[in-house]
């Protein structure tokens, strides 16, 4: 077992993977920018590393400073979280090159995997379903040809994307070029990989995803499904397990259709097997996430399985503790994520100095936080303040829990606006409740909005 652990991240998933840490009887270093040098994460960690000022291309995705922080405390192995050097092959490859461990796939796993269409690719050969497209990058002529072909509307995805950032939908022969140029400058700018790559875009989808775990002797196990569907602006705001009103057998065809991917591209580690779900019924492999998801703890709360215990102990050399047969989920888990974004305004960020944090408590209730009052939020970083979690025995108990665990987590600042009230309106849409939604839920629900405006009633508090 590894002795000491560097964490690569910052806020909630750096203090949640110090605390299995911990549990583990394994020393911690976490790096940190200059914004973050008070940061909850430091204080819990063993060792702290300042790597740079408060841009992330500073600090926390300087690959050189991170990885010379490994090397001089003397760790073992990092533990990247996700976002950031979470699925950087090129950083993967460093610390192998410097004999540390990086907890996740290997590194040229993580390059196969990390292009999307490659992994469209790939996931074809191994036999499974796709939508309509490319499986190669494609010059503007090539993708438009394809497009025409295919039939709108499309989405251009960047071939290096991640996030739900680079992708595009196009709904006209003649919108094509000026979308398909917009997203090819949108995708070299943000992930410095201009490649994009076209497939059909199904708009009334379901977005249901299988949690995967792997080890270095060929065991492969999944987890079950999470049901992402409710979005904005292709980013997850909800996320739930087991997935409401799936036919019955889809989701053990999709949890047997990861493993097979898993298995050919000799997965290790956590990762996650994204899928588009089709009102027929059908499913299409998406592309495959290399890296512990923000909404694991949904996973863990049916399960009963720590899935940042399991990426250590594999990145350690040990076996899966589990099989498949032993793997039985029980009752309901549903995560919202509380950002620090004003729905009012196109989901807009709204940095600034919290005075009051009082997260919801009460029974089979989790909350993954790194925020207390008195925490400002930086401008630099990702929104995230927090992520609310419940079980319950059935859904129904579970969407009332849910209600009422916002209707009790507060959160107040100078120009800080959250996403809670918009949340408990998701909670309250006939649609969500009866489980018949998809990821155009949150469009139909600001549209209905903007229809109503003249009313005076505010989308969220």
């Amino acid at each position: 077992m590894f002795e000491k652990v560097l964490i690569a991240n910052r806020g909630e998933i750096a203090l949640r993977v110090a605390a299995t840490c911990r549990e583990l009887g394994i020393r911690t270093v976490v790096v940190h920018s200059d914004a973050d040098r008070h940061s909850a994460a430091v204080r819990f960690a063993d060792e702290a590393v300042c790597v740079g000022p408060a841009p992330p291309r500073a600090s926390y995705l300087n690959a050189a400073a991170v990885l010379q922080a490994a090397v001089q405390t003397g760790v073992e192995a990092v533990h990247p979280g996700y976002g950031f050097l979470s699925e950087d092959p090129d950083f993967a490859e460093a610390c192998e090159d410097e004999g540390i461990t990086l907890i996740g796939p290997p590194a040229e796993v993580m390059s196969r995997l990390g292009n999307k269409a490659s992994a469209r690719s790939i996931m074809s050969q191994a036999g499974l379903p796709l939508l309509p497209g490319s499986l190669d990058p494609l010059s503007d002529r090539e993708a438009h040809a394809l497009a025409d072909t295919i039939g709108y509307p499309v989405i251009v995805k960047a071939a290096a994307g991640g996030g739900g950032r680079g992708m595009s939908v196009v709904h006209s022969s003649d919108d094509f070029p000026d979308t398909f140029r917009r997203t090819q400058a949108t995708a070299l700018a943000v992930f410095g990989d201009g490649r994009v790559y076209v497939e059909r875009y199904l708009p009334e989808a379901r977005h249901v995803e299988i949690q995967v775990l792997a080890d270095r002797y060929g065991n492969v196990v999944h987890l079950g499904e999470r049901d992402c569907s409710v979005q904005r602006r292709h980013q997850k705001l909800v996320e739930e397990t087991p997935g409401p009103r799936l036919p019955d057998g889809l989701a053990a065809r999709m949890g047997e259709a990861a493993v097979a991917g898993a298995r050919a591209v000799g997965y290790v580690g956590a990762g996650t097997f994204e899928f588009l779900l089709a009102p027929d019924g059908t499913f299409s492999f998406m592309e495959v996430n290399c890296r512990i998801q923000v909404e694991h703890p949904v996973t863990e709360m049916v399960t009963g399985i720590d899935l940042v215990r399991e990426q250590i102990l594999v990145a350690a050399g040990r076996p899966l503790t589990v099989r498949q047969e032993d793997i039985r989920p029980n009752g309901v888990s549903m995560e919202c994520r509380i950002n620090a974004e004003d729905p009012t305004r196109g989901f807009v960020p709204t940095p600034g100095l919290i005075d009051t944090f009082t997260p919801a408590g009460g029974p089979f209730v989790r909350v993954d936080t790194h925020v207390h009052a008195g925490y400002t939020v930086p401008a630099s970083y990702d929104s995230l303040l927090a992520k609310l979690v419940v079980w319950a025995p059935d859904r129904e108990q579970a969407l009332a829990r849910m209600r009422r665990a916002l209707d009790q987590f507060e959160v107040e600042g100078q120009r800080v606006r959250t996403t809670i009230g918009f949340l408990r309106e998701v909670f309250d849409n006939d649609k969500f409740a009866a489980g018949r939604h998809s990821t155009s839920l949150v469009d139909e629900m600001l549209a209905a909005e903007a229809r109503n405006a003249r009313t005076g009633v505010p989308l969220s508090a």
